[in-house]
């Protein structure tokens, strides 16, 4: 191969002795045409369009306002956009609920089915509009680059409760889920401030509570008497109030048995882009698919069980109310009851509460186990915003 090489660079030679310059010149004329192509000339005496955004978003005063109104955004779409796909879900939970009714025989079978399983998941799929827009939102704050910007307003917040800016990241991928949200403290250094972030990371509300919080909504507001805004206020609220829960333990953890200095976040801030739809939909679609996988396991088994414990011991004569508050699930609801009645609570609440500390959002589907069972001779099963709202 050198023989060969050593050949054909004596013929260049030999027809310019300048071959090599050449080369190189046409080497670089090369190179300009690809930078022209891929590098952007940038005007410095100029500022860039992201420049431009960041003064107002980056800005203290109106960085705050900015942020406040993306989430209220946010939030307002939760409901406005949700309701429609949310009754579809309804309506067919319910169809397929009669037709269960219809075609199966009366006994245990189609009880199980319909008071069980239908009732528990169908009360969970009701809300899962609300999380495939919430995880669409999410994916294209990120996407556009504002998710950066939302952390560098809250880093002074975070300096004051003696957390690093480097904490928001794990308390703002909690709002998701909290497991991804703790396993993201791995990229804090100090060993202080990454156990105090674990530790208040849980107080960030994931989707898996915002099932809870649409029935809350809809028990305290109605669709038919309030607007969407004052829904999206309520839980632009409730959203602030675990945001507040997790700096004020942040704060208490600091000062006490986790004391130390906190060290100074530093961050990029990546450029604004507009978002690929595709990849919107896709991280909307992983998200989501891998919430309803994961809680939809549980929510099936424990609706199982929730059914029998709510269902037995059996006593046909005896009304669906009484017997469902002698059964074993309203027995231990009663057990429980003296401890959570000076909350409000009242002894089916209890059951939710214990049940719910498999999964968050198995708590909507033990209500709905519950108030389906108790109404279980009534030909229109009531909601549970409907059941929770009688009470109330």
């Amino acid at each position: 191969i050198s023989s060969c090489i050593a050949e054909h660079q004596s013929r260049l030679t030999a027809l310019d002795p300048d071959w090599n310059e050449i080369l190189v010149r046409e080497r670089y004329a090369l190179l300009k045409r690809i930078a022209r192509k891929c590098l952007k000339q940038i005007n410095l005496d100029r500022p860039s369009l992201t420049e431009r955004i960041d003064r107002v978003t980056l800005d203290p005063i109106w960085g705050a306002i900015v942020l406040l109104s993306i989430l209220g955004l946010l939030f307002y779409s939760l409901f406005f956009f949700a309701e429609i796909p949310k009754e579809w879900i309804e309506s067919g939970m319910a169809m397929l609920t009669e037709s269960a009714t219809h075609w199966l025989p009366a006994g245990l079978v189609q009880e199980l089915v319909c008071d069980g399983i239908l009732a528990g998941v169908g009360a969970v799929l009701s809300f899962l509009p609300q999380i495939l827009i919430l995880m669409f939102c999410i994916g294209m704050l990120e996407s556009t680059g504002y998710m950066a910007r939302a952390a560098f307003i809250l880093d002074r917040v975070m300096q004051r409760v003696g957390l690093q800016g480097r904490s928001f990241i794990p308390i703002l991928s909690s709002y998701a889920c909290a497991i991804p949200g703790v396993l993201a403290t791995r990229t804090i250094d100090s060993p202080k401030d990454r156990l105090a972030t674990i530790l208040v990371a849980p107080f960030a509300s994931c989707s898996a509570r915002l099932p809870v919080y649409a029935v809350m909504i809809a028990t305290l507001a109605p669709g038919g008497q309030s607007s969407a805004w004052l829904k999206a206020s309520l839980m632009l609220l409730m959203y602030i109030l675990g945001t507040c829960a997790a700096f004020g333990f942040a704060w208490l953890f600091k000062r006490t048995f986790l004391k130390g200095s906190s060290a100074l976040g530093v961050m990029e801030l990546p450029p604004y882009r507009w978002p690929h739809l595709s990849y919107l939909l896709w991280d909307m679609w992983h998200r989501t698919k891998a919430f309803v996988t994961n809680a939809g396991t549980v929510i099936l088994t424990l609706s199982i069980v929730l059914w029998f414990a709510l269902s037995h011991p059996r006593s046909p004569e005896t009304p669906a109310a009484e017997q469902i508050a002698q059964s074993y699930g309203g027995r231990l609801g009663q057990w429980l009851e003296p401890v959570i009645e000076p909350l409000g609570f009242d002894w089916k609440i209890g059951i939710g509460i214990v049940s719910s500390f498999a999964a968050r959002e198995v708590f909507i589907s033990t209500l709905a186990i519950v108030y389906h069972v108790e109404n279980a001779s009534v030909e229109n099963t009531t909601r549970v915003e409907e059941a929770l709202r009688n009470q109330v």
